[in-house]
C-alpha cells in the first residue's frame, strides 16, 4: 500500500495535490465553492511558477558558484547537490512513506486536540522534511520505532516554533492567520530571537537597511530589479576572476546580471499569486475569530487563546523583497564561508537558491532588517555547515539506498537546506544514540516551550513584536505591521 501511496504522489506531484488540499480546507472553511476553486488554482499556477523559475535558475547560478569554487583551487570533500535527492529518498524509504501516512493522520489529531494551534495538513508537501530524518536514522540504527518517532519528533517542536513565530510572520508577510512550517527553515527563529539583542547592543537595529530605504536613498538603483542587475554583476565577476580580459566571461557576467534580475523582479509576481490561495483562506479563519472575540468580549488578536494558524507553503515569502535581497547577498558569502571555515568540509552549492526560504523566520522577526538578517544567516549557517560535514557519510550512504542518484566523481553529497541545521542535527545525534537521557532530554525540552507557549503566548507574541519595532526601519508595505 505504501508503494501504491508513493507512486499516486509523484505522478501527480505537489502542483496537483497541493491544489487539491486547498480546495477541500477552502470547503471546510465554508468558502464558496467558487472561492475555493480559484483559491486551488491560484496555488497550482503559483506552484507552477516557483518550480518553473527555480529549475531554470538553478543550473545558472549553480554554473557560477562552480566557477568561483575551481578559481579558489580550494577542494571540499562534501558537495550540496540540492534538496531534490533527499526529498526523493524520503518517499523511497519505508520510515519516511509510513510516516507521510501516520503522521498527516497525527498533523489532524494535533489540531484538533489543541496540542498545536497550526494547521499543517494544509502543508502536506513539506512533510518529506520530517521524513527524510527518519530516513537516515533508519539506514543508521535500523530501528524502526526509533526512526518513526525521530520524524514525529521533529513535527512535534516544528509545530512549537512555528506557534511562537506566527503571528510575527503573518504580520510582516501580510496574510493573517497564516504561517510556515518547514521543518528545514523553522528552526532559524531561534537565533533569530536569542542573537536580536546582541545584534541591538552593536547598533545594527538603528541601521535602517530595508528595501523602502534602498528606495528612499538610491532611487532606481533602490528597486530589486536594479539591485538584481548589480548582484547579478558581483557574483559574475566574482566566478570569472582570472578571466576577466575575455569577451566570453563578459558575456556569462552580464547575462548572469540579467537573469538574476529576472528572477528578482519576477518572484514576487509570482508570489502575489501564490499569496491569493491562503488569503480568502486566512480572511475565513479571521472572520470567524472575530465572531467568537466578540461573543467573549475580546477583540484583540494577540491575546486570543482560540486563534488559529494555517501553514503555508514558505514559497509565499520568497519574492518579498527583504527575504530575496538577504537572500541573494548570502550566496556568495556563504561560498566565501564554506572556504574559510577551520575544519568545514561542505561545499554549499544547489541549495545556495533556497537562502530566501531559509531567512524567511529572521526578515519576519526582526522585521526586515537586512543588515541583521545577514549576520544572523552568517552565524547559523556557518554552524549549520559543520552539522552536514558530520552527516556527509549518513546522509550519502541514506540516499543512495533509498533510490536518489549521486553525480559522477562526487564522493559525498549533502543538501545545504535540509542537512546544515545545528539544532536538527542535535536531536537527530540524541535519537539515533537510543540513550533515553538524551532522547528524554528533547522531549523535556519539547514539554517545557509547549507549557511556555500555551500559558504565555500573548506575552510572547508581544515580545516579539516589541523586538521588531527596535529596529529603526517604517513599515515597508502594508504587509508589515
Amino acid at each position: 500500500m505504501l508503494k501504491q501511496i508513493s507512486q499516486f504522489f509523484n505522478a501527480f506531484g505537489a502542483t496537483v495535490i497541493v491544489p487539491i488540499m486547498i480546495f477541500v480546507i477552502a470547503l471546510f472553511l465554508k468558502l464558496k465553492p467558487k472561492k475555493a476553486m480559484m483559491s486551488a488554482f491560484y496555488a497550482g499556477v503559483g506552484l507552477t511558477g516557483f518550480s518553473w523559475i527555480i529549475n531554470e535558475f538553478t543550473p545558472i547560478v549553480t554554473k557560477v558558484i562552480r566557477q568561483m569554487v575551481n578559481q579558489t583551487g580550494i577542494k571540499l570533500p562534501v558537495v550540496d547537490i540540492g534538496w531534490q535527492a533527499g526529498s526523493l529518498a524520503s518517499f523511497g524509504s519505508p520510515v519516511g512513506l509510513t510516516f507521510f501516512v501516520v503522521g498527516l493522520i497525527a498533523e489532524f489529531i494535533l489540531f484538533w486536540t489543541g496540542i498545536t494551534k497550526v494547521f499543517m495538513p494544509s502543508n502536506l508537501w513539506n512533510n518529506f522534511g520530517f521524513m527524510i530524518w527518519g530516513t537516515l536514522a533508519f539506514y543508521v540504527t535500523h530501528n524502526w520505532w526509533i526512526s518513526l518517532g525521530l520524524s514525529f519528533f521533529m513535527l512535534l517542536y516544528t509545530l512549537v516554533l512555528a506557534e511562537i513565530q506566527a503571528d510575527r510572520w503573518s504580520r510582516y508577510y501580510g496574510i493573517e492567520n497564516t504561517t510556515v512550517s518547514a521543518v528545514q527553515n523553522i528552526v532559524q527563529v531561534i537565533p533569530a530571537i536569542i542573537l536580536d539583542p546582541l545584534w541591538n547592543l552593536l547598533g545594527f537595529n538603528k541601521v535602517n537597511l530595508t528595501p523602502k530605504a534602498f528606495k528612499e536613498k538610491f532611487g532606481v538603483f533602490g528597486e530589486p530589479t536594479t539591485l538584481g542587475i548589480i548582484l547579478g554583476l558581483i557574483i559574475g565577476i566574482l566566478g570569472n576572476l582570472t578571466t576577466l580580459t575575455t569577451t566570453k566571461a563578459w558575456g556569462q557576467i552580464l547575462k548572469f546580471a540579467v537573469e538574476l534580475s529576472a528572477v528578482m523582479t519576477i518572484f514576487p509576481l509570482v508570489t502575489n499569486v501564490f499569496a491569493k490561495a491562503f488569503t480568502p483562506l486566512a480572511e475565513s479563519i479571521d472572520k470567524d475569530r472575530k465572531k467568537q472575540a466578540q461573543d467573549t468580549k475580546l477583540e484583540d488578536p494577540i491575546h486570543d487563546k482560540h486563534r488559529w494558524f494555517l501553514a503555508v507553503d514558505d514559497g509565499v515569502g520568497y519574492g518579498e523583497s527583504a527575504t530575496i535581497i538577504s537572500g541573494i547577498i548570502l550566496i556568495p558569502i556563504m561560498v566565501i564561508i564554506a572556504f574559510i571555515l577551520p575544519g568545514n568540509k561542505t561545499l554549499p552549492v544547489v541549495d545556495l537558491i533556497s537562502l530566501p526560504f531559509m531567512v524567511e523566520s529572521i526578515v519576519a522577526v526582526t522585521k526586515g532588517n537586512i543588515l541583521k538578517v545577514i549576520a544572523n544567516g552568517i552565524v547559523w549557517f556557518s554552524i549549520g555547515l559543520y552539522a552536514a560535514s558530520w552527516l556527509a557519510n549518513i546522509y550519502t550512504g541514506a540516499i543512495s539506498h533509498y533510490g536518489a542518484a549521486i553525480p559522477t566523481g562526487i564522493v559525498l553529497v549533502t543538501s545545504f537546506n535540509l542537512m546544515a541545521r545545528p539544532i536538527n542535527a542535535l536531536v537527530f545525534a540524541a535519537f539515533i544514540s537510543k540513550n533515553p537521557i538524551w532522547i528524554g532530554l528533547c522531549i523535556a525540552i519539547y514539554l517545557l516551550l509547549l507549557f511556555a507557549l500555551r500559558k504565555y503566548r500573548p506575552q510572547i507574541w508581544t515580545y516579539l513584536n516589541n523586538m521588531a519595532d527596535k529596529n529603526n526601519n517604517q513599515a515597508k508595505s502594508k504587509t508589515v505591521k
